[in-house]
């Protein structure tokens, strides 16, 4: 029989690790990866906190890498799991992100860390894969983007881009729009602010790009019950 006393021992020194981790799997996440969750805390259909999320190659049923988070806040649906790869602005927005944000044709993850992005939204830590070392790295240039706008960014893969969005209160927005140059990162190609802090009823629309090295800008100015309209 146990000693009473070495499982007392035993239950302090696991503390939360013990007690506060629920447990998810997800099937469907991914093409290639199956994905098992283990999350600090869940309170009615919220979870957040310290979490480890295990990738499992589906090809061969084997642990591919396993990744963490600080704080792996998302919400629960009608079946009692997070979703994933869903990216709404002001709305949802999934614990797990799977795509290709470098547009190198390997699949990549974006796993939710906080809500530390723009108006206190979600911020992500992005990882993408590296084919010499054959595992997923953290891209700091890629995390910034999804720390210092409104959450995480759009992937366009027609036109290879990854878009942001950013405001100041009500009445400031811009969107941007990066190039993933190969060997060299991110480069700003085209921006579009909306201003309608005027206070003359209208919203000036400016579009910069960059042509040939160079940036083309252009100013519009529309009222703004027509520009806003439904």
């Amino acid at each position: 029989m146990m000693n009473y006393n070495v499982f007392l021992k035993a239950l302090v020194f696991l503390g939360p690790m013990y007690f506060a981790q629920h447990h998810f799997e997800l099937k469907d996440a991914s093409a290639k990866y199956n994905v098992s969750i283990n999350v600090e805390t869940c309170e009615k259909d919220e979870c957040q906190g310290k979490a480890t999320i295990e990738l499992i190659d589906k090809a061969t049923s084997k642990k591919f890498q396993t990744l963490t988070s600080n704080n792996l806040n998302f919400y629960l649906k009608e079946d009692q799991k997070p979703t994933a790869n869903i990216i709404q602005l002001y709305d949802e927005q999934s614990p797990l992100i799977f795509d290709d944000f470098n547009f190198d044709g390997s699949q990549d993850v974006a796993i939710r860390n906080g809500n530390e992005s723009g108006y206190g939204g979600p911020s992500y830590d992005v990882y993408v894969f590296n084919s010499t070392k054959k595992q997923f790295v953290k891209s700091e240039e890629l995390t910034n983007l999804a720390y210092e706008n409104l959450g995480m960014f759009q992937t366009d893969h027609e036109r290879k881009r990854l878009i942001t969005y950013a405001k100041s209160g009500c009445c400031w927005h811009i969107t941007t729009e990066y190039a993933v140059v190969p060997k060299k990162g991110l480069l700003k190609v085209y921006e579009m602010e909306e201003d309608a802090t005027g206070g003359d009823a209208t919203v000036k629309v400016t579009k910069r790009e960059l042509k040939n090295n160079k940036w083309v800008a252009k100013t519009t100015k529309y009222p703004i019950k027509e520009y806003y309209k439904e």
